[in-house]
């Protein structure tokens, strides 16, 4: 039995490495006029995706089409038109293999909702086969990754843009434009908040793979482990599986923090306190951390929290301003010599001036949408264009907001502050640190390649 085992996976690697290769020799994705129809494939069949199943299927009058669904999970491929009705009708054709997906050439782009692991191979093996990506957020599980991301976007002349669909808020852009024209003054701090009631969630129990589940397929770069029901569907917060709470709602926080703050670099200072202080339960990321985040310079200082259980709100967010669920009080606060303002959500604003905290300039959507649709607009208008500056969460945007995700992880993983050079991306006289950052470990043949 070890010895068939052993030969399947030596034929499973030949086939991805000898894949890999052959998707590096493809020509680079070219821009398409408005009359040329984009041809989308869908690349992980989880919850997620059904943002990006419904966004693609509205824009059906834009000329973009959904022809192919991937998972290594086969149960959901046969079930893909029940999981997302807007699929009915369409003629799909299905893959189990990624690669093969990428080696259709009548496939002009790549919708991914794959879980973290997977995010940066999948990405750069669509830009090595000429095809142009929309990737969720967290794209990125170290830093290593999201250079090889960017490298390979533009080398590959693809359009990849980061699932943080705050950027494409007609909202929230209005009020980060509100912060630039200086409605605030000069900003001195800014901070972001996600506290969310989190349950116990179990222990873990190894068990049997489910049927039709490639579970060596679905773990990708990350080491070989028994399959158990906790890392199959509560693996975001596993550590070595994702950057739990230090991304998951986080990225999309830290990112308006730094698009409002016009912050391009990355920090010097970096501390994340906290641990797991309420459930007994085997996750590995804390239900509570405190994060601090120095600049270069005096200012702006940075801070953001994460609790997962009962609390108190702050702001305004959940009691005055209540987000899509009201016991999540979550968002973004900005302070400056004028007054603060405050994004309790996907798609608001609301400014206080001065010590009486008058109103200010505000704007608000009953439901509070998320801007799935037009982030998906975007995308495909800079398919068109074949100028990857007109997107909103470009990878670079991406690879810099995650930045900040990931040495707030790496802090709390290893128990102190970091020092940390921007010009370089390493950390400064750490080691540990340094290697949980930019030298990562992973399982053959999935490997980021160090030559996109």
């Amino acid at each position: 039995m070890q010895e068939t085992n052993r030969r399947k996976f030596l034929k499973s690697s030949a086939t991805v490495a000898a894949g890999a290769t052959l998707l590096a020799r493809q020509a680079s994705a070219k821009p398409y006029g408005a009359n040329r129809r984009i041809r989308v494939g869908l690349l992980g069949l989880g919850g997620r995706m059904q943002a990006h199943v419904q966004s693609l299927a509205q824009m059906a009058d834009d000329n973009v089409e959904i022809v192919a669904v991937c998972d290594c999970d086969q149960k959901k491929l046969d079930r893909a038109e029940k999981i997302y009705p807007d699929l009915a009708g369409k003629k799909l054709v299905r893959f189990t293999d990624m690669l093969k997906m990428l080696e259709d050439k009548s496939i002009d782009a790549i919708s991914c909702a794959l879980g973290d692991r997977w995010h940066a191979l999948s990405t750069i093996w669509a830009c090595q086969a000429g095809k142009h990506v929309y990737v969720e957020k967290p794209g990125t599980h170290n830093l290593f990754e999201g250079r090889q991301m960017v490298a390979a976007a533009r080398k590959y002349k693809c359009m990849v843009q980061h699932g943080t669909q705050n950027r494409s808020s007609p909202n929230i852009m209005e009020g980060i434009q509100k912060l630039k024209e200086g409605v605030l003054g000069d900003l001195y701090m800014a901070r972001g908040l996600d506290y969310k009631i989190r349950g116990n969630l179990g222990r873990i129990n190894p068990g049997p793979v489910p049927d039709g589940l490639d579970w060596s397929k679905w773990l990708g770069p990350k080491a070989m482990r028994p399959y158990s029901q906790f890392s199959h569907r509560r693996w975001y917060w596993l550590l070595d599986l994702s950057s739990g709470c230090f991304a998951n709602q986080a990225v999309h926080e830290l990112d308006i923090l730094r698009w409002g703050l016009g912050l391009n670099n990355h920090p010097t200072h970096i501390t994340a306190a906290g641990g797991q202080f309420v459930h007994e339960d085997d996750r590995t990321s804390p239900t509570h951390v405190a994060i601090t985040y120095q600049f270069e310079g005096s200012k702006p200082l940075v801070t953001y929290e994460h609790r997962s259980w009962y609390t108190n709100s702050e702001a305004g967010f959940r009691d005055p301003y209540p987000f899509v669920q009201p016991d999540y009080p979550v968002g973004t606060i900005f302070l400056g010599e004028k007054g603060y303002m405050i994004f309790p959500d996907y798609s608001s604003y609301h400014t206080f001036l001065g010590r009486k905290r008058e109103p200010g300039p505000s704007k608000s959507e009953e439901g509070h949408p998320m801007s799935n649709l037009p982030h998906f607009q975007n995308w495909v208008a800079a398919i068109r264009g074949g100028d990857h500056k007109i997107l909103h969460a470009d990878i670079e945007e991406g690879h810099k907001s995650m930045a900040l995700s990931l040495l707030a992880r790496t802090s709390y993983q290893v128990g102190r502050p970091l020092r940390f050079d921007p010009a370089t991306e390493t950390v400064i006289g750490d080691d540990e640190a340094n290697a949980m950052l930019n030298t990562p470990d992973y399982r053959a043949p999935y490997v980021v390649p160090s030559e996109v």
